[in-house]
C-alpha cells in the first residue's frame, strides 16, 4: 500500500518592517491561506526588521525532520529580493531541506479583481468607471522588468473601461523621471479624467504606502492596501501548487 506523498511546508518571505502593520497583515494573510486549505502547514519568514527570520524558520523545519518546502515571496513583482536576497537566503539552509522557490504574486487577474474592489470600498462607483481615471501606485524598483510588469498591469487594466489608467511609484529608489502618485493625479487632471482615485499596489502598510497616501491628497479616492484578501491568498496557494506539484509527479502522486 502506497502511502500519499507529505504535502511540502508552504513557507511564506516576507520582506519585513519596522511598522508593526505589516507584520499583522502578513500575518492575517497567512491566516487566511490556512483556512483555505486546511492541514497545508504554513509558516512565515522575515528577511527583515521581524521575527522568526527565514533562516531560523528553515532550520527549525530541517530540525523536526521535515524534507520538502516550497519558499514563497510575498512581493508582487520579480524584483531585487525575488532575484538575489531570496536566493541568497535559501542557499543557505540546511542541506537536507529540499526547496523550491516560487514565483512571485504578481501578475494575476486576481490581484486585478482586488485592485478593483478596494476602490469600491473606498468609494468609486461602477457608473463613474469611464469617466475615471486610476493612478496605479507601487512601491517601485529599479528593476527594468519589475517596471515593465507595472506598466503592462496598467495598459491591461485600462481596457476594462477606466479613463485611464497610469503607473506610479513611492520608492526613491525607482529611476530618475520616474513619476510619483502625486504627478500622476495632476496628469490624470490635465487629461480630463473627471474623477481620480488612487490604487496603491501594494501588500501591506507601511513607509511606502504611507507616502503613496500623502501624494494621493489631490484624488478624490483613496483604496486600501490589497492586504489579506481572499484573491491574495488564492494567489499564494496557485503559486505554491505550482511549485510544488512537479516534486509530487516525480514521487508518483
Amino acid at each position: 500500500m502506497h502511502r500519499k506523498p507529505v504535502a511540502p511546508v508552504l513557507v511564506v518571505i516576507a520582506h519585513g518592517s519596522r511598522d508593526p502593520r505589516h507584520a499583522a497583515t502578513v500575518h492575517a494573510l497567512v491566516r487566511r491561506v490556512r483556512s483555505l486549505r486546511p492541514g497545508l502547514r504554513v509558516e512565515t519568514g522575515f528577511l527583515d526588521f521581524n521575527i522568526p527570520s527565514v533562516q531560523g524558520v528553515l532550520e527549525s523545519l530541517a530540525a523536526e525532520g521535515v524534507r520538502d518546502v516550497v519558499a514563497l515571496p510575498l512581493l508582487l513583482t520579480r524584483a531585487f529580493h525575488a532575484k538575489a536576497d531570496i536566493p541568497a537566503v535559501l542557499r543557505d539552509a540546511p542541506s537536507r531541506l529540499r526547496i523550491r522557490q516560487a514565483e512571485v504574486l504578481g501578475p494575476s487577474p486576481l490581484l486585478i479583481d482586488v485592485l478593483e474592489r478596494r476602490l469600491y470600498e473606498a468609494g468609486s462607483m461602477p457608473a463613474d468607471r469611464s469617466s475615471t481615471g486610476v493612478v496605479l501606485a507601487s512601491a517601485g524598483s529599479t528593476d527594468p522588468e519589475a517596471i515593465a510588469v507595472i506598466a503592462e498591469i496598467a495598459r491591461e487594466w485600462r481596457r476594462t473601461g477606466w479613463c485611464a489608467v497610469r503607473p506610479a511609484f513611492a520608492s526613491a529608489g525607482s529611476p530618475s523621471g520616474f513619476p510619483r502618485t502625486e504627478d500622476v493625479v495632476r496628469e490624470l487632471r490635465a487629461l480630463g479624467c473627471a474623477r481620480v482615485a488612487v490604487a496603491p499596489y501594494v501588500l501591506a502598510p507601511g513607509f511606502l504606502p504611507d507616502r503613496i497616501a500623502r501624494g494621493a491628497a489631490g484624488a478624490d479616492v483613496l483604496a486600501e492596501v490589497l492586504g489579506p484578501a481572499p484573491e491574495v491568498a488564492r494567489v499564494l496557494l496557485e503559486r505554491y501548487d505550482a511549485a510544488h506539484t512537479p516534486a509530487l509527479a516525480a514521487l508518483g502522486a
